[in-house]
């Protein structure tokens, strides 16, 4: 947890929206965040669907804003690509409270130094590969908003997509090593990556 707060109050000195650190233990294995009075962004959209790809446009604004941040000397280096920007590693709608006053973005432990285009790429596989559920017709419907949701995201990343798509493969073989990816999402994002690179 200390690890965590110090990178959230190095990120709050430069204006980027993470909760403040009010209290941490002398052991650094207890922390007490400010209370983010707010849903996070996919409860936000399911209530306003009509805003789902203003949120992916803002999703990408904060990856923009982080990535311009000049990393500080503790992080480490990214597990995959290699880079010097300022990457958080799981920057995807669960991540993102809206509060009060705006997008507030919750969830440092992965925090690294990087290449932006892993944090790109696995924003857009995490949301491309979310399970939807079996009905037909909710599969549909929610097909249809994660599909606005990634385009708006895409649209305002103001990157090279060709070499976010090519960097998708590595991406992937990172993130499918997680445990908490259920055997359905990496499948999925597999998928993600295969539709990509077959030719049109």
């Amino acid at each position: 947890m200390a690890g965590e707060a110090r990178t959230m109050e190095y990120l709050r000195g430069h204006g980027y929206p993470v909760p403040a650190v009010e209290e941490i233990s002398d052991d650094g294995t207890d922390l007490v965040m400010e209370r983010i009075d707010g849903p996070s962004m996919v409860d936000y959209m399911s209530r306003r669907p009509w805003t789902i790809r203003h949120q992916g446009r803002a999703l990408a604004t904060l990856h923009r804003r982080l990535h311009a941040i000049a990393p500080p000397d503790f992080l480490p280096a990214a597990p995959v690509g290699a880079g010097d920007c300022f990457l958080h590693m799981d920057l995807h709608p669960l991540n993102v409270m809206i509060g009060a006053e705006g997008p507030v973005v919750i969830d440092w432990p992965n925090a690294a130094r990087g290449d932006p285009l892993v944090d790109l790429g696995l924003a857009w596989v995490l949301m491309a590969a979310g399970e939807i559920p079996s009905n037909p017709l909710i599969a549909k419907i929610l097909g249809r908003g994660r599909a606005a949701l990634i385009n708006g995201f895409l649209a305002n990343a103001e990157a090279d997509l060709g070499l976010l798509r090519r960097k998708l493969r590595e991406v992937v073989g990172f993130k499918v090593g997680d445990p908490n990816m259920s055997p359905s999402e990496q499948r999925a994002m597999w998928q993600v990556v295969e539709k990509l690179e077959a030719p049109t």
